[in-house]
């Protein structure tokens, strides 16, 4: 398979994001759910993220920051990190607003990963082995399609495999021997732009 140029992976990158956003918006739709006046913020939900390539574009937009902002960033998501660590030792899961909120509104909303756009909806996901998985959506989402007959149900499976492809064309062989990614934003961001010739993840 031959290796996408970062120039070329980001822009694939930004139209899978567009599909991702206008799937989720048709879902949302379908079953009347909208995050208006939302007593739960989803940006405090503890999400785990699994691509380089998604780690690399959320670092440029962190370059395309003015320094102060991008500053103002990191030491949020090193509290971030702390705190979530602590969280985890004393076997609670972690719920902390996300370094990136600036006041309910993302900081870098066109670079924002996956599951920041697709987290809400009734969706599912068919493995590669056939198992399939069904996320019931947010608190709001299931309490909007409760007593409703035949749910809608997004089909998540096309945009993962496409991204899974994507994240295979921007890493070429080095894919190899790359360790597998399963970091938060804020752990992308304390780490800084992933290292994609040696070890990393955890």
């Amino acid at each position: 398979m031959n290796k996408l140029t970062p120039k070329a992976a980001y822009r694939k990158l930004a139209a899978l994001y567009t599909r991702m956003g206008k799937a989720y918006d048709e879902a949302a739709q379908r079953v009347g759910l909208t995050c208006a006046d939302c007593e739960n913020n989803c940006c405090t939900s503890y999400f785990q993220h699994h691509t380089y390539i998604e780690w690399a574009y959320l670092w440029q937009g962190m370059n395309k920051l003015a320094p102060a902002r991008r500053q103002e960033y990191l030491q949020r998501a090193e509290e971030y990190v702390a705190r979530a660590r602590q969280a985890l030792a004393d076997g609670e899961r972690p719920r902390i607003m996300c370094p990136l909120n600036d006041d309910g509104l993302c900081g870098l909303y066109e670079h924002r990963l996956m599951i920041c756009r697709m987290h809400g909806v009734p969706n599912e996901l068919v493995k590669p082995n056939g198992s399939r998985v069904r996320f019931a959506g947010c608190f709001r989402a299931q309490a909007l399609t409760r007593d409703q007959d035949n749910v809608f149900v997004l089909d998540r499976t096309p945009l993962y495999r496409d991204l899974a492809q994507l994240e295979m064309s921007f890493l070429g062989s080095g894919m190899r021997r790359l360790a597998r990614v399963d970091l938060t934003l804020a752990e992308m961001l304390v780490s800084g732009p992933p290292p994609l010739h040696g070890p990393a993840g955890r």
